[in-house]
């Protein structure tokens, strides 16, 4: 029998993890054999059913736990339900005694706490197939407590299939365009070239940013100027720039190092070295009587909207002696690395000199010359003689080509052909991305952002993984699609508050391609 949601009755079996534990504990005192299940179970469908009526055949009393939204790692545009809903869900099935929202990411805390007799996974998870590696440590935490592990072997279906195909939040070309991309890749084969980059020893190369938001609320005009005139309400800082791109790499390589620069005026690298991973080894150089770059941005609250910005730069010319300082520090280190990502901002650090070493030392050189309101105009890719991988944004590549409305293609072939770089992409917004590779050609991937909430740090979040994947010769459709994937996650939050990690990015691409 199914309850109506609506029903009290299914509500009143909704408890908190706590309540549950005393619950079982009275239950188990009866001599009572509890059974959990637990998952993310969105959408709700016939094989979570089915998974439910034999899981409650191992024991008297079946409880269900439900991943939180905050730890659905399915991507930016899932859970379809919130977790409150699929609660519900879930306690409207009469097979089910109560149900509790999890308050961690796995299972794994919730056995100890909840202490079941039988915990129990569907088929599709036996013999340890699971991204996460969760199954292995599920299992220890059961019987630790004294309970097994069983599996269900009823028919299973894919929510994230169905999703796909009968939810879907994409438009009907970019639902199309993965049906066939799934044909034609195997996730096995995209999801290596993420598991495989843990052994490149990566240097990241640029200037630190810290990225200042403050947030306001606009509460009218000036009665004496024509000012907006604003509140201050909260602020929030990340490290941005090159050290953004370290910790974005750090979650997919074991050696990670960071060569940037700071200011000697109000260095902030204490907090600047609390920002970053603990494998990130960071090397400082320190710029005289100028202070770390500062990109602050105000921010009205409510509509999320950028009012306007403020930098805290020194971008003068560097001196002679500065640039052979800089030079040097970094002479005799570049053949240590796999691979050498360059994050251009063209605020001073990346002399002529300095690139000339990196074009010429580096065994993989992956770059992104990026155009910002402190460089419009005077700062393009063809500054550096030589790359391996490129990656700019569409606008960057105009500039580069002196061309605001031609076809890209030939663009980005000028591009490969005067540095030398058989692999240039060129990121697009909401279009996604162009790739080309000499002797191959183009190949066009759309964007896969659901959930747009900021686009500051996407272009170098998909810089960061897409060099590791091009030093690995991955096909530029796959390097591409992978950016993609990486650019949505990226928006959906706020500026580099979190970086990307390896896990929820393969889960995410397992999700989509189902």
């Amino acid at each position: 029998m199914i309850h109506s949601p609506n029903d009290d009755s299914a509500r009143r079996k909704i408890l908190s993890i706590e309540a549950l534990a005393c619950e079982i504990s009275l239950w188990q005192a009866q001599g009572k054999k509890v059974v959990h299940c637990h998952g993310v179970f969105d959408p709700m469908h016939i094989g979570h059913i089915r998974h439910f009526a034999a899981a409650r055949n191992f024991g008297d009393i079946l409880i269900v736990t439900v991943t939180p939204d905050r730890f659905v790692n399915k991507g930016p545009h899932r859970p379809v339900f919130p977790e409150d809903l699929r609660a519900e869900a879930i306690a409207a099935l009469e097979t089910v005694n109560f149900v509790a929202v999890n308050r961690w990411p796995t299972a794994i805390e919730t056995i100890q706490t909840l202490k079941p007799d039988v915990f129990v996974k569907g088929s599709e998870f036996r013999g340890g197939k699971d991204l996460t590696g969760a199954i292995a440590l599920e299992e220890n935490a059961v019987t630790s407590v004294g309970g097994r592990l069983e599996f269900t072997d009823d028919m299973t279906f894919s929510a994230s299939h169905l999703v796909n195909r009968h939810l879907s939040v994409f438009p009907q070309e970019v639902s199309d365009y993965l049906a066939d991309f799934s044909v034609r890749y195997q996730t096995g084969g995209i999801l290596k070239f993420l598991d495989q980059s843990r052994t490149l020893k990566v240097l990241v190369v640029g200037e630190t940013v810290i990225d200042d938001y403050q947030y306001v609320e606009a509460i009218g005009k000036s009665s004496k100027e024509p000012t907006l005139v604003v509140k201050s309400l909260s602020s929030d800082r990340f490290a941005g720039g090159a050290a953004a791109v370290s910790n974005h790499v750090a979650g997919f390589c074991d050696r990670v190092a960071l060569h940037s620069i700071l200011g000697e005026v109000n260095s902030e690298e204490d907090f600047i070295r609390s920002c970053l991973k603990k494998n990130v080894e960071p090397s400082f150089l320190y710029r005289q009587r100028s202070p770390t770059i500062v990109k602050r941005r105000f921010i009205e609250q409510y509509f999320y909207s950028k009012l306007f910005e403020v930098y805290e730069l020194n971008d003068e010319l560097p001196t002679g002696n500065e640039s052979a300082a800089w030079t040097s520090s970094l002479a005799g280190r570049l053949s240590e690395f796999d691979v050498v990502i360059v994050v251009d901002s063209g605020h001073g650090f990346l002399t002529q000199e300095m690139i000339d070493l990196l074009c010429r030392e580096s065994r993989f050189l992956a770059v992104n010359t990026q155009s910002n309101a402190g460089n419009l105009g005077y700062h393009v890719i063809s500054n550096y003689p030589r790359a391996d991988f490129v990656c700019i944004a569409e606008n960057e590549m105009r500039l580069e080509s002196r061309d605001r409305r031609s076809d890209l293609r030939p663009m980005m072939e000028d591009v490969s052909r005067r540095l030398n770089c058989p692999r240039v992409v060129v990121t697009r917004g909401k279009k996604g991305c162009s790739t080309y590779r000499s002797g191959e050609g183009h190949v066009d991937i759309p964007a896969f952002a659901s959930n747009v909430v900021d686009r500051i740090g996407a272009g170098d979040a998909f810089l960061s993984i897409t060099s590791l994947c091009a030093a690995q010769d991955a096909p530029l459709e796959v390097l591409g699609f992978i950016g993609n994937v990486v650019g949505a996650q990226a928006v959906a939050t706020v500026g580099n508050k979190s970086s990307i990690e390896r896990i929820p990015l393969s889960r995410h691409i397992e999700h989509l391609l189902k």
